[in-house]
């Protein structure tokens, strides 16, 4: 039986979040009933399209489920809608982005008549602040939120990729809300609501540089293609043949990456011993590394990349994609039927391997029932009655055990505590969370400056955190107890490194038959590259994605600096969430081999699809767009005094032309028939590009983007991450929180992008101090007692102080004595 198929989900309106979201529930076997008009789902229509004029973002989005088609004049189509409703188990609302002619229903009598009944709401900006009635598009989300300002050549205009990232982004996190509410169905009887903000998920990617930027008080500001704040070398380089993504982070990295090359210069200057510091110096660095590079294939670099253990990865093109056995064999890549046209595309990136995703499917076409799909009356908890008393978080009572380190692993379990999971993260005082940084020079750690690291803190609050050294009998025995009974347990360590301490899954599920085990390893635990050290960097630079990005002539552009972390969190996230559904259902836990790189492959989809069935090398429209005629990114006034202030503006529909035209001041296009469809617009487009710039050049960012929106233009101020901590949007929804902890003292904390009852989660817990709960829960979890915790720290088992280098090489030392 698939992990989700005791589910029946209906899907309204048009947005991507929701037809992503609802398709994740459909990858592990959920019915899936989608509402469309007579004329489909507008994001039919939507580029790029196939030869047959199929859209290749509307079948990644939507195969495996089933298409009813309603007519919003046709006097049955309400009681019809309702009927579908009223037996499923979650709602997916999209209708705040895009109607698409759903007929009106009566939400709140529904939900009394069914009070099990779970309902996500996707909007732009959540249904309410000051930027709730704005217009939006993908890529004016994405400057709101800094995901714009900070690509792009030094000076010159920004780059942004194209559509399909925030339906991605605000999918997943609708999937965690639905998910979520699930299992608290199953402890409580209650359909939870949940109002997801699709600019609020796009945060999850910024946070992480935004926070970096509070800490230190850098002034950010882009620096060049392929050149990202706060470290370097993290980018984009062309070699003999072939290009390759490079990330050096530790001083061990750079001073191996250097050796590779044949530089000991660089490898031996003290100046160049962090990545800030090599900012410092980003000319004539580059200008001794790309020549090197330039005399090896970007094969040959990365063969030489894994046996030096160095972060370095070749960047495909999406035919190479397509073609690469493996990540079809993992189901990364999937057929995909589209009427009588057949393709691939990107498959479910959650591994489960107890219950595995479907690999490919069908797109219905407008009415077509898929087969098995019947619609079922009465579905499994839509009507159970509502549990009486205080309500719960969604995750109350599932125990979760953490050791994942960094951005990717801790932002998923930190989802899970915040939506009330128990998640106790190990650490150790010889190797703690690299995130609270890996300098262990004496002045660092004696000042516990590891104790001050804001971007550790915002990934690890609601936790709570131990120390044990694992690589000794007793912790690794202290460790196994506290799995025992665990419900969940999550590491983003290289493959090999728990099975070695005899942590292994075969181990632990002898141990415990329902833990769920998740592995978040960079190229997943089967791969052939399993061996791969990476970041977040090195899993864009190996998706695909940048190969579709920047101009029609230029390099593959990348587009963070750590792209790839927030959504293998979030895919772990998910996986882990329908682990949990099934074993709460079946009391069988099983492993899920996450392989990160995979996660990045759906903000390719399109492509890949496209590419798949016409053989055509994807287009690369730069700062324009497919469909959209104006579209780009436009200087607004402080030049003149050296201020880099831009504002993306997009007009998405042909009734929004009009209103710009009117606004530049240009009647006669407003009037022109030439002009009223995309395609008319595009044999001007220049032309018009520049009647936009000699617009918005004469006015601050903030100003042009009021008075874009007044008129009903979408259009959105390109942002520093920074910036976000004063946006008025996010402090009218609460979503940016302070938290007071030791070290740090007050300080502000991101927040989820869905919520409950209109109510943001609350951050319950500041973020543990290494060791912090020791006592806690080896004595009151595991019973140890006082003079057993006092043992273990006198041993080194256990502490709450970082060990510096020299402190350490004793240590190592002693264990091989």
């Amino acid at each position: 039986m698939a992990a989700l198929s005791h589910l029946r989900i209906v899907e309204i309106g048009s947005a991507a979040a929701t037809s992503y979201c609802a398709r994740l529930f459909a990858d592990f076997g959920a019915a899936v009933q989608k509402i469309e008009p007579p004329a489909g789902d507008p994001l039919r229509r939507a580029a790029p399209l196939t030869p047959k004029g199929n859209s290749a973002w509307f079948a990644f989005l939507n195969f495996n489920k089933s298409s009813i088609a309603l007519d919003p004049d046709d006097s049955k189509a309400v009681s019809r809608l309702t009927e579908l409703i009223g037996g499923c188990d979650i709602l997916l609302d999209g209708r705040d982005v895009d109607a698409a002619d759903c007929p009106e229903i009566d939400l709140a009598e529904l939900k009394r008549r069914h009070p099990g009944l779970i309902h996500l709401e996707a909007s732009w900006f959540g249904g309410e602040g000051p930027y709730a009635k704005f217009e939006a598009t993908d890529s004016t989300i994405r400057a709101l939120v800094g995901l714009v300002k900070l690509v792009g050549p030094a000076g010159g205009t920004p780059m942004h990729a194209p559509d399909f990232q925030t339906g991605i982004f605000a999918g997943l996190w609708g999937f965690i809300a639905a998910a979520s509410s699930v299992l608290g169905r199953m402890q409580d009887g209650h359909g939870r609501s949940s109002r997801l903000s699709i600019f609020e998920s796009s945060i999850a990617v910024t946070e992480y540089i935004m926070f970096e930027a509070f800490a230190r008080g850098d002034i950010m500001r882009r620096i060049g293609v392929n050149r990202f704040w706060p470290t370097f070398p993290v980018g984009i380089y062309e070699t003999k043949q072939g290009w390759l993504g490079v990330t050096t982070v530790t001083p061990a990295q750079w001073r191996s990456f250097c050796e590779m090359l044949g530089l000991p210069e660089l490898r031996d200057d003290a100046s160049l011993f962090m990545g800030v510091d090599r900012l410092q110096h980003v000319d004539v660095i580059e200008s001794k590394f790309i020549p090197k590079l330039k005399t090896r294939t970007a094969q040959e670099w990365f063969a030489e990349g894994l046996r030096r253990k160095i972060p370095i990865v070749p960047v495909p093109a999406i035919a190479d994609l397509i073609a690469d056995e493996e990540k079809r064999a993992r189901g990364a890549i999937v057929p995909v039927m589209i009427g009588d046209e057949s393709g691939f595309t990107a498959g479910s990136m959650q591994r489960l391997t107890g219950t595995p995703p479907r690999k490919g499917g069908a797109v219905s076409d407008i009415g077509e029932q898929m087969l098995g799909s019947a619609h079922v009356t009465a579905a499994a908890g839509a009507t159970a009655p509502a549990a009486q008393g205080q309500k719960r978080l969604p995750l109350e009572g599932i125990r979760v055990v953490d050791f994942s380190m960094g951005w990717a692993g801790p932002v998923c379990t930190r989802t899970l505590a915040d939506l009330g999971a128990d998640v106790i993260k190990i650490e150790a005082t010889q190797y703690p969370d690299w995130w609270r940084g890996v300098d262990r020079r004496r002045a660092y750690v004696q000042e516990q400056m590891y104790e001050k690291s804001v971007r550790y803190c915002i990934m690890n609050r609601n936790k709570r955190g131990i120390t044990l050294d694992l690589t000794r009998p007793q912790g690794l025995a202290l460790a196994k107890r506290l799995l025992a009974d665990a419900d969940l347990v999550v590491d983003n360590y290289s493959v090999e490194v728990l099975p070695k301490m005899g942590l292994g899954y075969d181990v632990l599920s002898k141990l415990n038959p329902k833990l769920v085990m998740m592995s978040m390893s960079a190229f997943g635990a089967g791969s052939s590259h399993r061996d791969c050290r990476a970041y977040g960097s090195t899993l864009e630079q190996g998706s695909g994605l940048p190969s579709v990005v920047g101009d029609p002539d230029g390099p593959p552009v990348m587009s963070h600096t750590a792209f790839g972390d927030a959504v293998g969190g979030l895919n772990g996230c998910a996986a882990v969430l329908t682990a949990l559904i099934h074993a709460r259902l079946t009391g069988k836990g099983q492993f899920i081999d996450l392989a990160q790189i995979e996660c990045m492959m759906p903000f390719a989809a399109p492509w890949i699809t496209a590419h798949s069935i016409d053989g055509k090398q994807p287009v690369k429209y730069g700062n324009r767009h497919p469909d959209f005629v104006p579209h780009g990114c436009f200087r607004c006034s402080g030049q003149d005094t050296g201020q880099d202030n831009w504002i993306m503006v997009a007009v998405s529909s042909d009734a929004m032309w009009p209103k710009l035209a009117t606004l530049l001041g240009r009647a006669d296009w407003a009037s022109d028939a030439k002009l009223k469809t995309a395609a008319g617009r595009r044999a001007i487009e220049s032309e018009i590009e520049a009647a936009i710039v000699a617009w918005t050049v004469a006015r601050d960012p903030e100003v042009a983007m009021t008075e874009l929106q007044a008129a009903g233009i979408a259009a959105g101020v390109a942002r520093l991450p920074i910036e976000l901590l004063q946006d008025p949007q996010l402090h009218a929804r609460g979503f940016i929180q302070y938290v007071d902890r030791a070290f740090i003292g007050k300080h502000p904390q991101p927040s989820m992008p869905f919520r409950e009852s209109n109510e943001p989660f609350a951050i319950r817990s500041a973020p543990p101090t290494l060791g912090q709960h020791n006592r806690e829960i080896l004595g009151g979890l595991l019973g140890l007692s006082e003079a057993e915790i006092i043992k273990l720290t006198r041993d080194g088992i256990i502490g709450t102080e970082m060990l510096m280098e020299e402190q350490l090489v004793k240590e190592k030392k002693r264990a091989a004595g």
